[in-house]
């Protein structure tokens, strides 16, 4: 049991299992599957807390990783002996080392992708963290939030603030962060048009809403009533159902005044291809590059005249930092990030999992441990 005192005098204590539902990935490769098994609970270092996750989202990410289909460019989780990926959750911390000073029993924190970064190089020093060359990732490198127990270096936890529920946070420590870092560093300005191919999934409806909430104007790309439903609901102008138009971009150029979209967020690999027609001959407009193609990678090159007499930017942007995630629980906060989600208890998630590698899920998958 692990219990701390808190500012009016009452003790928060936590019975802390030997055993922790998690979901394990078997058979990494092409024909992974997931199954939900007790694991130990780990033991934790001086500098680091045991988080107890109560929900974290599934995210495609994942099924990168438990299908090892990212090429070289990314190591392969069972090289680091990890058979629970997951990277936003959220959760209460349970436990806490001998030397961390920043969190305590019972406080409320989420977990990224990035675990933890050496945070003394000038990528560290610099708002380019994401990017640290010795950045420990989760569920790649070390158990992530598939596991309802889970070891943490305190230092770059993510604080809840209250208002939050879990439901909401934990998308936000990936898909949520990831859209407002993109967003934030494209060239975008207010009444700008921000065009989301593949905007019906967990990380482009978050987008989505971050965009109508910095005063830009949604276009989503994807297809289905149900993501259709969605992206309106949270606040897409215009929605291009690409199996039922015969050319996306072309309805998109001409949903934006024939011009084409001021800015292209793509978090769909397969939509790489049409990502800058889509942009049309809108002078000054950008690329956002933000979905993980499988290898080989896609081609998103064009003549270089295009680029010349467009002004025609392409920029990739990685995970969100600690600043990032910060400012996007604050939209949340607002109430200008709403749960996006279908919640899941633990039970379900290898059928949560195989709807998200089927591409069948609306916005995010959730799994509740408590439910």
């Amino acid at each position: 049991m692990a219990d701390t005192t808190g500012s009016n005098g009452a003790t928060k204590s936590y019975d802390i299992p030997k055993t922790c539902k998690a979901g394990v990935v078997n058979d990494m490769g092409p024909n992974f599957y997931v199954t939900v098994e007790e694991v130990p609970v780990p033991e934790i270092a001086s500098d680091e807390i045991l988080l107890k996750i109560n929900c974290t989202g599934l995210c495609y990410s994942d099924i990168h990783y438990m299908l090892n289909d990212l090429g070289t460019e990314f190591p392969n989780m069972g090289d680091f002996g990890v058979r629970s990926p997951g990277h936003e959750g959220a959760g209460v911390v349970v436990k806490v080392g001998a030397n961390v000073s920043n969190y305590k029993v019972g406080d409320r924190a989420g977990m990224k992708p990035l675990m933890d970064c050496c945070g003394s190089c000038e990528l560290c020093w610099g708002d380019m963290e994401t990017h640290c060359p010795k950045g420990v990732h989760a569920g790649l490198m070390r158990p992530g939030t598939y596991q309802e127990y889970i070891a943490c270096p305190a230092k770059y936890l993510s604080p809840i603030p209250d208002g939050v529920s879990d439901i909401v946070a934990g998308p936000i420590m990936c898909s949520g962060s990831t859209m407002y870092r993109s967003l934030t560093r494209s060239p975008l300005k207010p009444g700008n048009w921000a065009c989301f191919p593949g905007g019906g999934g967990g990380v482009g409806i978050q987008g989505v809403q971050l965009a109508k909430a910095m005063g830009f104007r949604p276009i989503v790309v994807d297809t289905g009533a149900e993501k259709k439903d969605l992206a309106l609901q949270m606040g897409a102008e215009h929605f291009v159902d690409f199996k039922e138009v015969g050319d996306a971009a072309a309805e998109v150029v001409k949903l934006t005044d024939g011009l084409g979209a001021h800015g292209v967020f793509v978090t769909a690999p397969l939509a790489y291809q049409n990502a800058i027609p889509m942009t049309g001959t809108r002078p000054g407009a950008a690329v956002m590059c933000i979905g993980i193609p499988p290898a080989p990678a896609a081609d998103l090159g064009a003549n270089p005249l295009k680029y010349i007499l467009q002004g025609l930017t392409i920029k990739g942007t990685v995970i969100g930092g600690m600043e990032d995630t910060h400012q996007a629980l604050l939209f949340a906060q607002r109430g200008l990030l709403q749960q996006i989600c279908e919640v899941l208890p633990i039970s379900r998630m290898p059928e949560g999992v195989e709807k998200l590698r089927k591409g069948q899920v609306a916005g995010r998958i959730v799994i509740d441990f408590n439910a």
